[in-house]
């Protein structure tokens, strides 16, 4: 999905996502070729995770070690 899909589907702004992504909420998305952003099935999740934790009251900061604790579980 690209950017404009993701913002009016899960209704959150275009800039609002690239936040999320460079403050680390979420994890860099895979470009295609010509540098757009192309959403895949386990950045949606993560999206929507950053959704539910924002309207929950939670912290940008408490999100952003959410996300690298989870990455390193994954990872490990």
């Amino acid at each position: 999905m690209t950017i404009k899909e993701v913002s009016e589907k899960y209704d959150i702004s275009q800039d609002t996502l690239r936040y999320y992504e460079r403050v680390g909420m979420i994890p860099p998305v895979t470009r295609t070729a010509s540098g757009i952003r192309d959403y895949q099935e386990e950045d949606i999740k993560l999206v929507e995770l950053a959704k539910c934790m924002r309207s929950a009251g939670l912290p940008v900061e408490t999100m952003i070690e959410y996300v690298k604790l989870t990455l390193l579980i994954f990872l490990s």
